[in-house]
């Protein structure tokens, strides 16, 4: 079956098969910011459940900015213990696991202590829920040259901790996202303007963190295939930056696409481009195929196997399921044992579509904490009361981590 042969990546590591856990943001740290029990059993469902590849969700590389209050975070000062616990569960069905390290820039709420960062200063526009986020400031150069050392940072206390690899975030419209995009990144100095100059950022972290780490430890790099934003980051730009991931030595590039703005990877798009009802970005991989000298995999919406076939069958070589997974963690081991096997989702078709897009997420971070628990996943679950039992969560979380970082305001060099 085209889905479970094995893949020889470029630095000569073997993934078992070609399905691969997707990075979804959990917001299950315990105390520290720091991975614990709940989040080694969740992975440890993941690891025998029948991916090749486990991602995980983002691991922060700055403990001043967080994606939310509930991010785990891993900085010079971070205890490795937890980090090696969280290793070998997320690993123990044979699977290779990498650690998804990020840096949210200016995709941070108005409520979060810390830095909102970003290559210029353009706030996000959300209409109504503009004030949800905080107004970014345009990094200096010495801001710039410390994100760059953080994320090396991050990737080799990775490896000291028993992960196979590191993938690199640069989608989404994160920090490296934002610093790839012509509408955010108006920088006229030599991190923004040409399209070399505005992925500088983006290879200045590959080549720091490659220096940091063996020649074993596989990088990898998640990266849109387009922001879906009149005059942003589009499929020229992707495959200009694939081509130069690709003398870098990245050997897996995940394409994905969107940001807050537009939440493509939720099948929505402010340009209202024409999306796939499943594998959303397939369409746009012929282009990037022909640039790429890596293997490259896709994710987004992908939750059937008779689609997943169809995105290797395209010459795509590791499938990414994320939210599918969080239904059935056991999806891919049932594919292999030749079931159909589905899962069904709740739809959330809220009219606000930021609503909307933030219903999904709290929805599939329901599941995974009843995963954690050690429950079963509640897939006709109400989105609504979901979403408004998250948000009194997220006031528990915030709570936690403003008095944490108070008390631990930055890591000692």
């Amino acid at each position: 079956m085209v889905l479970f042969e094995p893949l020889t990546l470029p630095g000569g590591a073997t993934l078992p098969n070609r399905v691969a856990k997707a990075a979804m943001e959990e917001s299950l740290a315990g105390p520290g910011q720091l991975p614990d029990a709940r989040v080694e059993q969740l992975y440890r469902g993941w690891a025998h459940g029948g991916a090749g590849l486990l991602i995980t969700g983002n691991v922060m590389v700055d403990r001043r900015a967080l994606t939310s209050p509930g991010t785990i975070l891993l900085d010079a000062d971070s205890p490795l213990a937890p980090f090696r616990r969280w290793a070998r569960a997320a690993s123990s069905g044979g699977n290779h696991v990498w650690m998804q390290i990020n840096h949210p820039g200016r995709q941070v709420g108005s409520d979060m202590p810390g830095v909102a960062w970003a290559p210029s200063d353009v706030a996000i526009s959300l209409g109504r829920h503009t004030k949800r986020f905080a107004r970014p400031t345009m990094m200096t150069e010495a801001d710039i040259e410390a994100t760059v050392a953080r994320f090396a940072v991050t990737a080799r206390r990775a490896e000291e901790a028993g992960f196979h690899g590191v993938q690199i975030h640069a989608a989404h419209g994160y920090l490296l996202s934002q610093f790839l995009s012509p509408l955010v990144n108006r920088r006229t100095d030599r991190w923004g303007g040409s399209p070399e100059n505005r992925s500088r950022l983006l290879s200045s972290i590959v080549r720091a963190v490659r220096a940091q780490v063996s020649d074993g430890f596989a990088i990898g790099v998640k990266l849109n295939t387009a922001d879906f934003q009149r005059g942003g980051f589009d499929l020229d730009d992707a495959a200009r930056v694939i081509e130069t991931l690709g003398g870098l030595g990245v050997e897996l590039v995940e394409l994905s696409g969107g940001t807050v703005e537009s939440p493509a990877s939720m099948g929505s798009t402010t340009d209202h481009r024409r999306l796939g009802r499943e594998a959303y970005f397939l369409a746009f991989t012929g282009q990037l195929l022909e640039s790429a000298t890596m293997p490259l995999m896709l994710t987004g919406g992908i939750s059937t196997r008779e689609t997943a076939e169809r995105v290797r069958e395209q010459g795509v070589a590791v499938v990414g399921m994320a939210s599918a997974l969080a239904l059935r963690p056991d999806l891919p081991r049932c594919w292999r044992e030749g079931s159909d096997a589905r899962v069904g989702m709740a739809r959330v078709d809220w009219k606000d579509r930021s609503l909307a897009a933030a219903g999904v997420l709290a929805y599939v971070r329901y599941q995974l904490r009843r995963l954690a628990d050690g429950k079963t996943p509640r897939p006709h679950a109400s989105p609504r009361r979901i979403f408004l039992a998250d948000a009194l969560a997220h006031r528990r979380r915030l709570r936690t981590y403003r008095t944490w970082l108070a008390a631990n305001p930055t890591e000692v060099h």
